[in-house]
């Protein structure tokens, strides 16, 4: 099933199709239809599994976006959770301009009273008490309200928000639609959905518990824009035989695809945009092994059966937990071991954990390697293609210049300058993954394979980062990964 399938405002199908998202998760696949036809809904799954989708895009579809009144009102539990949302409502409503504010305690009234007035928001994401506090005053006036949203409403249970809740409710419109999403369904949650919701739809998205007993499980935790500088110095360390890297959208693997192969690696990208020829040809070249590193999406890696796998980097965290059970049974095929490498923003923790649950394994933290660990490994790969170098016929060409070069300067001189200066130019393009930062547009010699070096020096593809430098992630070690754009 496509987005395009659900019957949504084909500027929110473009929207989707510009962010990168390729087909629905189980819970959007069930809840979003029920959603467009106007009924109620339970929608009972847990979180990262694509709620906010499920209710926002339904949300979206109805607003009228050429009034100024309140349509949508979304309550969440916690800040964090509500700015969350609201970031997600807008990144999917901008194909239809809507406007879209986030409320909550902790945060000066007086400024968001302002915004509001100012801004005229459709669509209010908030937690309980704030926007009780802003409906008390009269600044929110929800008699125009649509759509009525209970984010986590088991997690509000909890927190002693019931009475709130109703309270909000109770000035919304009988006529309202109303979606309720909880992970459980204790009783006081079936007694609010009743007392509430007409002749509700229930979704219940399942998770099964699996366990992947072959596959050593690690996770880093760093800021969204250090993920591509950690990225290259654990591939440049660990020296994966064959690694498969996931990002959740086209557009992010189209990004780390490209930054890689400007860094030197070797590596080639498949998602749904990539016709199905060369996705073949790219598969078929990676199963002969001619491909080390595959960036992909979860849909264009489904069924991917290729034992010789060692590693599989998680560039960004799962929509769902299951797609994490798919992503890293990549590996650890055949009988052999691997190696997955969650990359987690510090605001993913709790997803984790859950995660966690799921795989019935709890994940190790590996702190990223440092800049010098980073370089050893790439002399490690300098010393690979030096090896390459000797055993093609080329080499005699370069001996004469050879003796110049070693007449005129100390051997121990001469290498230590080239070394410095291949080091150097093996990283002269620093990255940055992120759609408001285009990569800089620069060539780079792609490495050679490195089967010829392990092949000779004995070296294996696992290590104490493949198996587990668990100390955690410092700070500290910040300013070492920071991605910084060549100057141009």
């Amino acid at each position: 099933m496509k987005f395009k399938d659900l019957k949504l405002d084909e500027r929110l199908v473009k929207t989707l199709d510009e962010l990168g998202f390729e087909e629905p998760t189980p819970i959007q696949q069930k809840a979003i239809p029920v959603a467009l036809e106007g009924r109620d809904l339970i929608g009972q799954a847990q979180t990262g599994t694509g709620k906010t989708a499920a209710f926002g895009l339904p949300l979206l579809n109805k607003l009228e976006t050429n009034h100024d009144n309140i349509q949508g009102l979304v309550v969440a539990p916690t800040r964090e959770l509500a700015i969350q949302v609201q970031e997600e409502l807008f990144r999917l409503g901008k194909g239809v301009r809507s406007r879209v504010y986030v409320v909550y305690g902790g945060s000066p009234i007086g400024k968001q009273i302002e915004r509001i007035k100012r801004n005229k928001p459709q669509v209010i994401v908030g937690t309980p008490g704030r926007l009780l506090d802003l409906i008390n005053r009269k600044v929110l006036k929800l008699e125009h309200v649509k759509t009525l949203v209970l984010d986590e409403a088991d997690e509000m249970l909890n927190m002693g928000f019931i009475e709130d809740i109703k309270s909000i409710v109770s000035k919304t419109p009988e006529a309202r639609q109303t979606l309720l999403f909880s992970a459980t369904m204790p009783p006081a949650i079936r007694n609010l959905a009743d007392q509430f919701l007409k002749s509700p739809a229930h979704v219940h998205i399942e998770t099964k518990h699996v366990t992947a007993d072959l596959i050593e499980q690690y996770y880093a935790k760093c800021r969204d824009d250090e993920k591509f500088d950690a990225l290259s110095r654990f591939l440049d360390v660990q020296m994966p035989k064959q690694a498969i890297i996931f990002c959740r959208t086209k557009k992010r693997v189209d990004e780390v695809g490209r930054g890689l192969n400007l860094r030197g690696y070797n590596a080639e990208v498949i998602h749904g945009d990539i016709t199905q020829q060369k996705r073949s040809s790219v598969i078929n070249s990676f199963k002969k092994g001619d491909v080390e590193l595959l960036v992909a999406t979860d849909v264009a890696a489904r069924g991917l059966d290729i034992s010789g796998v060692t590693h599989v980097y998680n560039y960004d965290i799962t929509q769902d937990p299951e797609s994490y059970v798919h992503r890293i049974g990549r590996t650890g095929r055949a009988g052999n071991e691997g190696m997955s490498l969650t990359f987690v923003l510090p605001t993913e923790m709790p997803y984790l954990r859950t995660i966690e649950k799921l795989v019935g394994k709890q994940m190790q933290p590996m702190k990223p390697p440092t800049l010098q660990e980073a370089q050893q490994g790439q002399i490690h790969q300098i010393i690979e293609q030096i090896n390459d170098q000797l055993e093609g016929d080329q080499v005699d060409q370069s001996r004469q210049n050879a003796k110049l070069l070693l007449a005129n300067f100390e051997a121990e001189d001469l290498v230590a300058a080239l070394l410095g200066q291949i080091v150097s130019e093996s990283r002269e393009v620093a990255v940055s993954i992120s759609p408001q930062k285009p990569l800089p547009n620069a060539d780079r010699k792609k490495r050679g394979s490195r089967d010829n070096y392990r092949k000779k020096s004995g070296r294996s593809s696992q290590n104490k980062y493949s198996k587990g430098n668990k100390s955690n992630y410092s700070r500290s070690n910040n300013k070492n990964f920071k991605m910084k754009k060549k100057e141009r």
